[in-house]
């Protein structure tokens, strides 16, 4: 083939390509960007991409949403993949942390809930797990107590003789404008509460694992790509997200896997505490997928993460499960 002949077909190629584009634009032209605009429905059932104008009052109640989670991830079914195990799961009352101790009974565990006050809440979820045919174990306190950290563990161990996944999964979170907004009271509850309590509960959960145990952090995609008006809370999540690889390392020899999930967008009370109403309308909206996603979309990443026959094979991960492309 001569060089006119390459360049014939060259030029051949990109007539062809360009009539192409051209076809292309006038068509999304004349359909407008609505589809691109159009929330991504790719999971079992369709879920909320707008939801209420609300803020509410810390630590946030679910039970005092206009629009409740989806946390029952009715499409699920059991299978065994925690059969008679026993989980210990902070800021279980709502949220992500709900919707993981529903799936891990229904997955065949008797789970043991940590909450801070929200009473409520945490009786919803109990019912909940109940309801899936397995025990549940409330425990009322504060993860930033090293002390209370140890008596949730030596309750847990007491009712069911045994501990074998560890979820940290309690988070303050309160945004600032300003990094002269974040003072010292508000610096030392974020960390005291979302890395603090995470070291004190493992420390705590640690003589009672065995081989085969799991640890499942809970991170955000705010602890991947940091966040402006985050500061402190995203510093925290990063801290989680190296605090999920170095014990992986450390537990390693004992055959204790230890991982992240790293959240985006989801619909619990953590975020109408935190935004003011006008933006928790839009929330999630500006995540690829245009939409924020509910805790049932996030949970099975828990038992997928937590299940020997499904990761063991698996540790220090940080799995994101954020609705967008390219999270780290």
């Amino acid at each position: 083939m001569t060089s006119k002949t390459t360049q014939e077909l060259q030029r051949h190629i990109q007539q062809q390509q360009d009539q192409s584009d051209q076809a292309g634009q006038q068509d999304a032209s004349s359909k407008g960007q609505d589809e691109k605009k159009k929330p991504l429905q790719a999971g079992a059932r369709e879920q909320p991409s707008r939801f209420p104008a609300q803020h509410l009052d810390k630590p946030g109640h679910e039970a005092d949403l206009t629009l409740a989670p989806r946390f029952l991830a009715p499409d699920y079914k059991g299978s065994g993949k925690l059969q008679d195990m026993v989980a210990l799961i902070t800021g279980a009352d709502s949220g992500i942390g709900r919707s993981v101790a529903v799936l891990y009974a229904r997955e065949g565990a008797d789970v043991a809930i940590v909450y801070l006050n929200e009473d409520d809440d945490a009786r919803e979820t109990q019912r909940h797990i109940e309801a899936e045919g397995r025990q549940c174990l409330l425990i009322r306190g504060d993860v930033q107590d090293r002390a209370f950290c140890k008596d949730a563990v030596r309750q847990t161990v007491e009712r069911f003789g045994k501990l074998d996944v560890l979820v940290n999964n309690a988070a303050f979170q309160e945004h600032a404008e300003s990094l002269q907004d974040i003072t010292e009271e508000r610096l030392d509850l974020t960390f005291r509460t979302n890395i603090f309590g995470y070291f004190h509960m493992a420390q705590a959960a640690l003589p009672h694992l065995k081989e085969g145990s799991a640890i499942v952090n809970t991170g955000s995609v705010v602890g991947l790509q940091g966040s402006g008006t985050l500061l402190d809370y995203a510093s925290t999540k990063g801290a989680i997200h190296a605090f999920t690889k170095s014990l992986a390392q450390n537990l390693l020899p004992k055959g204790i896997r230890v991982n992240a999930v790293a959240p985006g967008p989801v619909w619990t009370p953590l975020n109408p505490a935190d935004a003011p109403a006008d933006k928790v309308a839009t929330f999630g909206s500006t995540s690829d997928v245009k939409r924020a996603a509910q805790p049932e979309e996030l949970s099975p990443a828990y038992v997928f993460l937590a299940s020997p026959v499904c990761a063991g094979y698996i540790t220090g991960i940080v799995l994101p499960v954020t609705g967008s492309i390219g999270a780290i």
